[in-house]
């Protein structure tokens, strides 16, 4: 049902499950998603052959791991060839590149997503219209439907998994987006079911993923301190 729709990158998708779509109100912390958008950035970058990782094996702590860059041309996408840029060069650790990529991440992706007419800006007057508020809502339910139900089928079994969704499914449920699917379902059933379904494919996804995992657990951490 979705294959003759147009898909975004899955940042944007991300991004969009990552919203409420009345509100445009973010569903976690900004840079728990912001970290999420790195790691979809950088698996969109793997699944097109453009970068590599070091093989994670027991010679090598997974917080070691490396990023190589395979393809280095631009292909258009500003956030893609920055990604693309950062890496050219230093070979990052995955884990500290997710850190330091996702740091305007969050306000890049929204622009890209505003800019490309997906996302309109709205305006709430607050204090008898002393104090303005900025949203950001989808000029089309569409496209969060889209992105919802590319999950919804996958976890129905009425679509094989991809690496695109399964990608999406291990990353929605790493960040606790499972509840915000919508579905009529067990939350933590569905979690594991869509991480299952990432666990079968590519290990440099899986440990994009784990690393974005590790990362969000960084965060609250350093909130204890």
């Amino acid at each position: 049902m979705t294959a003759s729709i147009p898909r975004l990158p899955l940042r944007d998708d991300l991004f969009l499950l990552g919203h409420d779509d009345d509100t445009g109100h973010p569903h976690v912390h900004r840079q728990t998603l912001a970290l999420g958008l790195a790691g979809a950035v950088l698996i969109d970058l793997y699944l097109a052959g453009r970068v590599t990782l070091d093989p994670n094996d027991d010679t090598r702590p997974a917080n070691h791991q490396r990023i190589h860059p395979h393809i280095d041309r631009p292909v258009g996408d500003l956030i893609a060839d920055a990604a693309t840029t950062s890496i050219r060069h230093t070979h990052p650790p995955l884990r500290g590149w997710l850190r330091g990529f996702s740091d305007d991440l969050y306000d890049r992706t929204r622009a890209g997503l505003f800019a490309g007419g997906i996302l309109r800006q709205h305006t709430q007057r607050r204090l008898g219209g002393l104090i303005r508020a900025h949203t950001y809502l989808p000029t089309d339910s569409k496209w969060a439907v889209i992105a919802r139900s590319r999950l919804r089928y996958l976890a129905a079994g009425h679509e094989q998994p991809n690496n695109y969704t399964a990608a999406l499914a291990g990353l929605v449920a790493d960040l606790g987006l499972t509840d915000h699917l919508y579905l009529d379902e067990d939350t933590p059933a569905m979690t594991s079911r869509l991480k299952a379904i990432a666990a079968q494919h590519h290990q440099p996804v899986r440990d994009i993923i784990t690393a974005v995992d590790a990362a969000v657990g960084d965060l609250a951490t350093a909130a204890y301190r």
